[in-house]
């Protein structure tokens, strides 16, 4: 009896057979801030590698204490280079796996149009109820935002204003359902493409500021998780570079 394979068939065959058993999952924790790149990001990489990567997004502060609690992450992308290089002196990552795969941009944002000025003069005025800033203890964009206020010398009139999220997403939310008239969020959140998604916003200068260098790490339980690996090399390509600019960040 001919056989109905083809040399062409078997080789797709193997070819997907080979993908299947290769393909693995990687668990990443990501900063709140990088949330929607980091979606689209993981599309394309499970789409290009088969590899599943399963995201869970958060405070950096609270995934640092995740993971020091045994959290089974193999990747991290924080929202600062203070946590993983932390995790990296508590021989908690792979090393030589750090480095910064983005530098956000901090940005005073309200759903109302004509709210905030492009200067931030608003701040100074001081004609609102709620600002809302992220938890500066946990969340990275939460101090920006503190040292910005500091900066600007109006931290101790605004401070009884504050509307604390426990991260970026929560503050971000605040803001977008009401809650508060206006507050800090990461640039990503409200604009891409190099257009402001609605309302109005001040993107701040970035000398207010101590630069927010976000690193990524191979956490300690990933060292032997190829899809690890591949996860993070896919973050430095051109596929990647291209989603992380066009939500504002700058490589």
């Amino acid at each position: 009896m001919k056989s109905c394979f083809t040399p062409r068939l078997v080789g797709l065959i193997f070819a997907m057979s080979s993908l299947t058993v290769q393909a693995a999952e990687v668990q990443v924790a990501v900063a709140a801030n990088f949330t929607a790149p980091m979606q689209k990001i993981t599309a394309e990489f499970e789409k290009d590698t088969g590899h599943k990567a399963p995201l869970s997004f958060g405070a950096t502060g609270k995934l640092y204490a995740q993971i020091k609690n045994g959290a089974p992450f193999a990747v991290l992308l924080a929202a600062d280079d203070k946590t993983p290089a932390k995790l990296e002196s508590e021989g908690d990552t792979v090393a030589g796996s750090r480095f910064t795969y983005a530098i956000g941009t901090l940005v005073l944002w309200s759903n109302q149009p004509d709210f905030v000025d492009d200067q931030g003069k608003v701040l100074k005025k001081g004609e609102f109820k709620h600002l809302s800033i992220a938890n500066p203890k946990t969340a990275p964009y939460g101090a920006a935002t503190v040292a910005v206020l500091t900066k600007l010398g109006v931290i101790d009139a605004l401070q009884p204003k504050f509307v604390t999220g426990e991260n970026i997403t929560q503050a971000y939310q605040f803001i977008a359902t009401g809650n508060a008239e206006l507050g800090f969020v990461a640039l990503s959140q409200v604009m891409i493409n190099g257009k402001l998604t609605g309302g109005s916003a001040w993107i701040v200068p970035a000398n207010l500021h101590e630069p927010i260098h976000q690193d990524a790490v191979i956490l300690a339980h990933g060292k032997d998780q190829p899809a690890a690996k591949a996860l993070v090399e896919y973050l430095k390509g051109e596929k990647a570079a291209a989603i992380i600019k066009s939500y504002g960040y700058n490589l």
